[in-house]
């Protein structure tokens, strides 16, 4: 087992006897957890990252609404801690689910019902221990793929060179930890994060990576924790640009803000898997003219579009002037443009023309 797994497990075993001692002092057994509530989250200016508060919650024994909860808690800590001591193969969070379901005896109930009850309490495990999910041997199924000058060394020995994995790319494994992940050479001169992954597979074929030396890489839309902590790493270990490439739509917007900043859900894993040093490539309103896009590829915004225009306008992350009019000039626009519709003005334009100006001309947001 790793120095690592080592202090983590150290950890579950002090929570253990934290338990002990209050049932052998007659204390109500507790555990003492931070609240990932939106109350509880933070924008640190400072370093540029959702953070969690420090406000706190007791989860009680004795006490008819947390009991459960209590004991469920107890069964995913045990479970974690065999995983790490036996170094078994790391469990997907379902398969976390499915090991410790079962009936308990005389009770005519189940451990747990349904993974709805197993994943927030896996979450209040990493923060328990303040550790990442995969450090728990834990992982959510990634759904990156990327391309580029990169070769990595896996947990296992192999070696996986990102310039010879054609056209459907390299998958983003479940854990990127540098244990699991390690990379041997990274000679990009920028990455390149794009939301969707028609664009990025577009951008893929046309060897967009070789023609223009950087790393490509797409999360399929709201990017999952693995491609997070990917690019966190990416911006802590190399001193390249790294851009965000989305739609012209506030969903596309609050993608980048996740990449860039944490996101609210989440907000305890942000000081692993937020890079600040991210840049806002597009779309833009002002790209629209700027790159004569054809009304035929305009979609206009509907009420959800709206709303959601005003709730990021009110994020703390959001406030810098150059957002609040981009956010304004959208809503005053009246319409989205998705990044797939670059192709109306011809297949390679994204590659050939897009991408390049804004990149020379330093066209983007912070």
């Amino acid at each position: 087992m790793a120095k690592r797994g080592e202090q983590i497990v150290a950890r579950l075993k002090a929570i253990g006897e934290e338990i002990v001692a209050d049932v052998d002092g007659g204390r109500n057994p507790a555990f003492d957890i931070k609240m990932r509530a939106l109350g509880n989250v933070q924008f640190d200016e400072r370093t540029g990252i959702i953070r969690l508060g420090d406000e706190r919650q007791k989860r009680y024994y004795f006490n008819v609404g947390q009991a459960k909860k209590f004991l469920q808690t107890l069964l995913i800590a045990k479970q974690i801690k065999v995983l790490l001591e036996q170094d078994k193969p790391a469990l997907s969070i379902r398969q976390l689910f499915y090991t410790l379901k079962h009936d308990i005896p005389g009770a005519n109930e189940n451990t747990f019902d349904g993974q709805d009850e197993s994943d927030p309490l896996i979450e209040d495990v990493e923060l328990m221990t303040d550790a990442l999910r995969e450090e728990l041997n834990l992982i959510a199924t990634p759904n990156g793929v990327l391309s580029g000058p990169m070769v990595v060394e896996d947990r296992t020995g192999d070696v996986l060179d990102f310039t010879k994995m054609g056209s459907a790319g390299g998958a983003v494994p479940p854990i990127v930890e540098d244990g699991y992940f390690h990379i041997r050479e990274m000679s990009a001169d920028y990455v390149l994060v794009v939301e969707k992954y028609a664009v990025w597979n577009l951008l893929n074929q046309e060897k967009y990576w070789k023609k223009n030396n950087c790393l490509l890489l797409t999360g399929k839309g709201q990017p999952a924790r693995a491609e997070r902590r990917l690019l966190a790493r990416f911006g802590e270990e190399y001193d390249i640009p790294i851009y965000v490439f989305t739609d012209m739509d506030p969903w596309g917007y609050y993608i980048y803000s996740v990449y860039k900043y944490g996101s609210i859900n989440l907000a305890f894993f942000s000081e692993k898997a937020a890079c600040p040093r991210s840049k806002y490539l597009g779309l833009s309103v002002k790209d629209v003219m700027n790159f004569d896009m054809p009304k035929s590829s305009w979609i206009k915004l509907n009420d959800e579009d709206f709303k959601r225009i005003e709730e990021i306008s009110s994020y703390p992350w959001f406030q810098k002037e150059h957002w609040q009019k981009e956010l304004a000039d959208l809503k005053k626009f009246g319409y989205k443009i998705e990044q797939d519709a670059l192709v109306s003005k011809s297949i390679e334009f994204t590659a050939n023309n897009y991408l390049p100006a804004k990149i020379t001309n330093k066209d983007f947001m912070d």
